[in-house]
């Protein structure tokens, strides 16, 4: 018999169907959320230089442009930082903390979801397997045939806890590989925003400097 064959599903009880459930429901989740932390993982590194070539020519309008233009926390941060550009360096962390705290939420989203999956498809399984076990026993006491009796509540309990594991296993899988990819993102916009913020503080107002005073010897 085929392990993919639909009778030995059925053969695992009521708790294989929401088995099946979960599993499809973390198979979403974790889809959706690959593709939202994909779309919103960039290369900080190159994003900042851009940005910096850009603040160098003075051009702060256009950096917040690419800064709307290009998805992802790392840019919103960056944005925070630009809009508070002549403002002191106290002013300017809060602002940027603040956009990071909005943002944060955003990549943690759903994936909790996951977790609570790999928790709960063991224990779903662990109750299919008592439900297949008291199968048995009320069999026996109906005086039903005991090999067919045996036959049913042991594929019962089983089916349904190896139905748990598998579905456990990738879950766990999935919730450390995106947990992965959120820490990383986190990285990347505690380093953004430094760089730039220390950028506008130093660099950036240094430029500055001698075209103010310039205009003051004029």
């Amino acid at each position: 018999m085929s392990i993919f064959d639909f009778s030995l599903f059925a053969k695992g009880g009521p708790m294989m169907w929401v088995l099946l459930a979960m599993g499809f429901l973390c198979l979403m989740i974790f889809i959706e959320r690959v593709l939202y932390l994909h779309r919103g993982q960039i290369k900080s590194t190159d994003f900042i230089n851009g940005i910096k070539n850009i603040l160098a020519k003075r051009r702060i309008v256009e950096a917040l442009t690419v800064c709307e233009e290009t998805p992802g926390p790392v840019a919103a941060i960056v944005k925070a930082a630009l809009l508070h550009a002549d403002d002191d360096a106290d002013r300017m962390r809060f602002h940027v903390q603040e956009a990071a705290i909005v943002e944060l939420p955003a990549l943690e989203r759903r994936i909790g979801s996951i977790a609570a999956i790999a928790q709960v498809a063991p224990l779903v399984g662990l109750l299919g397997t008592i439900l297949g076990l008291v199968t048995t026993f009320i069999a026996f006491e109906k005086d039903y045939m005991a090999a067919a009796a045996l036959s049913a509540g042991m594929w019962q309990a089983l089916l349904s806890a190896a139905g748990g594991l598998i579905l456990a296993i990738p879950a766990h899988l999935a919730h450390h590989f995106l947990n992965g990819r959120v820490r990383a993102i986190v990285r990347d916009i505690e380093w953004s925003g430094n760089e730039i913020m220390k950028y506008l503080l130093t660099e950036y107002r240094r430029d500055a400097a001698p075209v103010e005073t310039a205009g003051g010897a004029e």
